[in-house]
């Protein structure tokens, strides 16, 4: 069973909040960044496969913000991974 020990930082926490207060972001942003700022203070919460998938996208997509960016990249951090 993997362990998560992560949690989203008050940089990542302040990008993560201005995503979500920007009428202008894309709904894939959002989710990450919710994902990202619902484990602020918290290393028992992980980042679920659909937000991932989500913040993966922010992350490839040109026309995403540097604060669009840091949140998915904090949520893919926080993303358990399965091993066999």
């Amino acid at each position: 069973m993997a362990t998560k020990s992560k949690q989203t930082g008050k940089d990542a926490a302040k990008a993560s909040s201005k995503t979500l207060q920007d009428g202008r972001t894309a709904a894939k942003s959002k989710t990450a960044a919710g994902s990202s700022l619902s484990q602020a203070g918290s290393s028992k919460k992980t980042t679920g496969a659909k937000a991932a998938d989500k913040a993966s996208k922010v992350l490839k997509d040109k026309e995403s913000g540097a604060k669009s960016k840091k949140a998915a990249g904090s949520a893919l951090a926080q993303k358990t991974s399965k091993k066999k």
